[in-house]
């Protein structure tokens, strides 16, 4: 609830009814845990810090290329071996040329989306808005990407059951 939620200590130890130093100390070993398990990645760059200018423009290309559906260009912005995930639907695609097939399918059926920033898990996320005819946009989903360097190695897809939670609406008005 701290990470993913952004709840702060003490409201994770009201919810909980628990204490704050317990809620953080299961939060370090959490942590720690999530670490020790986390496979080598030699090869990987670090990610770019969390809204800092680097952060900004590969977070700028994503949604210009999403929103204008330029599978060209969204493909630029993905490693050889991004992950791509739709908890909790079973469907996942590993590398480039999946995420971008996947991807293509989206855009040639004709859909364009807007895209709304947020934040998850420390991490930028977008909620995702289909246009419709009616000029009202409805929420789909939620998009968490996982960014190492200026490229993006993880999308994650969330139901639209979660932008609520993230403080984002079910639809949007016409502009």
């Amino acid at each position: 609830m701290r990470d993913v939620l952004g709840f702060h200590a003490d409201e994770v130890a009201d919810m909980l009814d628990s204490t704050v130093e317990s809620v953080t100390s299961a939060l370090k070993r959490a942590r720690a845990s999530l670490q020790r398990h986390r496979p080598p990645d030699a090869d990987r760059e670090p990610p770019p810090a969390s809204d800092s200018p680097a952060e900004d423009a590969i977070v700028a290309k994503f949604v210009n290329a999403w929103e204008s559906a330029d599978l060209d260009a969204l493909v630029a912005l993905l490693t050889d071996d991004v992950f791509m995930s739709m908890p909790p639907m079973p469907f996942e695609y590993e590398g480039r040329d999946a995420v971008a097939r996947f991807s293509a399918s989206i855009f040639g059926a004709g859909r364009r989306f807007d895209l709304v920033p947020t934040r998850a898990n420390g991490q930028p996320a977008f909620g995702a808005y289909l246009r419709t005819p009616t000029g009202i946009s409805h929420g789909t989903g939620l998009y968490v990407l996982t960014l190492a360097g200026d490229q993006i190695c993880a999308m994650t897809r969330f139901d639209n059951s979660v932008l609520p939670w993230f403080g984002l609406p079910r639809s949007l008005p016409s502009p």
